[in-house]
């Protein structure tokens, strides 16, 4: 079995993804399949860390829309982490992972308030660790609170698992003839304000120097193939 190149990783999961083709709440056979790709990467010695978004729930300030305080909605998005991260770590340890779910907001009764060195430590002793809540401060998105955790923890790359394969210089949902990128910077990400991830997430990552890469969960399996070296989707770096 090919080696991994990466000891340690941030693996940022869409709320979407979680929900599979309905979009919406969980799809407990697509978490499955996830589950069992990150028992591979574990099973060869990856350290896992993961951010899981909310958005099959809720999508803070897009669905309160205005009619909410933005500070209370984004607070609700925070809490549909929670149950995605929940119901992630609970399918893993189904699949025989060792999982702790850390989260920004204290909530004790069931999870560990998020310790960078506690989270250092389960990493490695080779539990996967789960971040929730985000960031834990309203207005920064869970892609930034992945960067964010990256950087805390010293993971080597963030694996973006998306809905599309890649980055492109349109979209290609509109523009058939839209072009991939197998490669591009960060300042072309900004410049070209492509929808990769938000800015403040992209200017994160590349003032701590952490690449990207961002590819399609369609197939689970890219994870592992990307950890092993493969070129799949496109690399985000200097």
């Amino acid at each position: 079995m090919d080696q991994p190149v990466y000891k340690r990783v941030l693996l940022k999961l869409s709320g979407e993804a979680l929900a599979g083709d309905k979009r919406v709440g969980l799809d407990f056979e697509m978490m499955r399949r996830v589950s069992e790709v990150i028992k591979a990467c574990v099973d060869l010695g990856v350290e896992v860390g993961i951010v899981v978004g909310g958005g099959n729930f809720w999508r803070g300030a897009k669905d309160g829309g205005g009619k909410m305080e933005r500070t209370r909605a984004d607070h609700m998005g925070m809490m549909a982490t929670v149950m995605n991260s929940l119901a992630l770590a609970d399918v893993l340890e189904q699949t025989g992972v060792s999982v702790r779910v850390q989260t920004a907001l204290e909530i004790r009764a069931i999870a560990e308030p998020y310790i960078r060195l506690k989270a250092d430590k389960h990493l490695s002793r080779g539990r996967v660790v789960i971040f929730a809540c985000g960031t834990g401060n309203p207005y920064f998105s869970t892609d930034t609170a992945a960067v964010l955790r990256a950087a805390e923890i010293d993971a080597e790359v963030i694996l973006l698992a998306k809905n599309v394969d890649g980055v492109y210089d349109a979209d290609p949902n509109v523009n058939p003839e839209a072009v991939k990128y197998d490669s591009i910077t960060y300042d072309d990400v900004l410049a070209q304000h492509l929808a990769v991830m938000d800015s403040t997430a992209a200017t994160l990552s590349m003032d701590n120097d952490i690449p990207v890469i961002l590819f399609a969960l369609e197939d689970p399996w890219n994870i592992l193939r990307v950890i092993r070296g493969e070129q799949i989707g496109t690399i985000i770096k200097r």
